[in-house]
């Protein structure tokens, strides 16, 4: 079974080519992958042509205006041919058996449409975490339930599943609109949620580098108003909550959802007044502490 790793780049000469080692070395022979070079302006170009000449199952496609964050990952993702798909950042790893590991739930069970593992978290100060997903609640045939699970995991371990870095089905998440906005990524995983079950492999094979940015960077990135940013929770489960209606739900499950979305919404809220509060008060005391 071929499987298609996308990986979309920009700049990236630094980095790129420990994370394509990681997929060239998979124990699953299968492979392919596909680069997609954002209109660099580094030596991107030039490292990908050489590893292109090195092995024959990269392909590479340099794109000559910028297609902007989401635009690119999309590109990989249509460009790939393989049953299977991952998307991987440009800097993150991918443990030798990563692969063949996470195909085995889908050769079991016709239902899935992606496959999650453990992950490592690199941050930028060099500390890592590493959450484990224990839960069985994605596997679930009832689209709120797993609704309910994926968003119970997102507000308490952030990390603990990790839907748009896991091994998919090609043609099934292609069918699912990648929406242009801040947070895309948790409306992408709650339409993907409500599509199929997942699975999930409770071993560490995959490494990710966070990068923390404002959220007004990200909007730059994106290509989105930057007035986006001050509204983007509200905006987020807005996008979510009118996403409903395009799903394959009853009247019951409908309604059951925009609940969990109401719940999910105030309690994030509740979070961000939270993590408001204490920067407020360590500001404060730093400015006490100063005077003192």
């Amino acid at each position: 079974m071929l499987v298609s790793i996308g990986i979309p780049v920009r700049n990236g000469a630094d980095r790129l080519e420990t994370a394509v080692r990681s997929v060239l070395a998979q124990d699953h022979a299968d492979i392919e992958v596909v680069i997609s070079d954002n209109a660099s302006t580094d030596g991107t170009q030039e490292l990908c042509r050489e590893l292109v000449r090195q092995d024959g199952r990269i392909s590479y496609y340099r794109q000559h205006r910028d297609l902007r964050v989401i635009g690119n990952f999309v590109e990989v993702l249509n460009r790939s041919r393989g049953e299977l798909f991952r998307w991987l950042g440009d800097d993150d790893l991918l443990e030798p058996d990563y692969v063949s590991r996470t195909m085995q739930p889908f050769l079991a069970d016709e239902r899935l449409i992606l496959v999650t593992s453990d992950t490592t978290y690199t941050t930028a100060d060099g500390s890592v975490h590493q959450p484990r997903y224990r839960g069985t609640g994605m596997l679930s045939d009832d689209p709120v339930d797993r609704l309910d699970e994926l968003w119970d995991v997102v507000t308490t371990e952030h990390h603990g599943l990790d839907p748009l870095y896991g091994l998919m089905r090609r043609e099934r998440v292609a069918a699912v609109p990648r929406p242009l906005m801040i947070r895309e990524d948790e409306v992408y995983a709650t339409m993907l949620a409500l599509a199929a079950p997942w699975g999930h492999v409770p071993e560490m094979l995959a490494h990710r580098n966070l990068r923390e940015r404002r959220l007004t960077g990200i909007a730059a990135a994106l290509g989105v108003p930057a007035w986006t940013a001050r509204f983007a929770t509200t905006l987020q489960f807005r996008a979510m909550y009118r996403a409903l209606g395009d799903m394959e739900l009853s009247a019951g499950q409908r309604s059951r959802a925009r609940g969990v979305l109401l719940r999910t919404y105030w309690r994030r809220q509740q979070q961000m007044l939270a993590h408001r509060s204490r920067k407020l008060a360590g500001l404060a005391a730093r400015a006490v502490s100063s005077k003192g």
